[in-house]
């Protein structure tokens, strides 16, 4: 009797210890897809970058999934991630079915995050183009990698409230096109500060906003390798993937 009673008591306390830490986990832990494929140009950064993103999931308490297939945008797939950040993405990533999935997904709350050539991506998708923020439109050359000055704009968002009201950082700097109105600009990029930018006195170069139920937050950096060693630039990343999250 007293062994069945002891079994009984260890079986109940696995039970309510299994269902605390599942609890537990999905209050503090958030899955995120990172999709890199590329159809045109494919940034030598990509594998460094998700190695960083990676590394920033220990910092900020989400687990993270890599992937170049396309084959992943099904809505019930979809469902399980927080957050799909576009990684250097370029050209057309994504057929007809699969575009209408990740819609649906944004649609539903999700929230996407694009980093550098993810405005490089879908310029025949204008949905996509909106969501993003902006279609890239060029960038200096000979060199493209330069150093340039970027103006805090919002200091109090997640992704900036790090930073001075001046940041010069070394990049490869977008102009873009099509910018959505409704983008809250955070960081501008002054073009007094290096030559090629074609944007003007008005150049943002990371941004967010609310998009069709879902959350968006895109940035122009992360070219070069380098970048993702970059303290200040890494706290940035996270920032935007803890708005992304609803962790700001």
């Amino acid at each position: 009797m007293m062994t069945k009673k002891l079994m009984l008591s260890f079986l109940l306390f696995s039970f309510a210890t299994t269902i605390f830490a599942q609890g537990f986990y999905k209050d503090r832990s958030h899955k995120i897809l990172v999709f890199t494929k590329t159809m045109g140009w494919r940034h030598q950064s990509i594998e460094t970058g998700v190695h960083a993103l990676r590394q920033l999931g220990k910092k900020g308490d989400f687990n993270l999934v890599q992937t170049e297939d396309a084959l992943v945008f099904q809505l019930e797939n979809l469902k399980q991630y927080d957050l799909v950040i576009f990684l250097s993405t370029t050209q057309d990533v994504l057929n007809s079915e699969q575009e209408k999935a990740f819609e649906a997904y944004i649609r539903q709350g999700g929230s996407y995050m694009g980093i550098h050539a993810a405005c490089d991506t879908e310029y025949s998708w204008p949905w996509y183009g909106k969501l993003a923020g902006a279609y890239f439109n060029g960038h200096p050359n000979n060199p493209n990698v330069r150093e340039a000055t970027i103006k805090v704009v919002d200091t109090n968002h997640a992704s900036t409230k790090h930073l001075s009201q001046d940041w010069v950082r070394t990049d490869e700097w977008y102009n873009y096109k099509d910018l959505n109105p409704n983008i809250q600009v955070v960081l501008n990029l002054d073009e007094n500060t290096y030559e090629g930018g074609t944007n003007g006195v008005s150049h943002p170069i990371a941004w967010y906003h609310e998009f069709e139920g879902g959350r968006s937050f895109y940035t122009g950096g992360g070219h070069t390798i380098e970048s993702f060693s970059e303290p200040a630039f890494l706290e940035h990343l996270l920032g935007g993937i803890n708005y992304c999250l609803k962790k700001d």
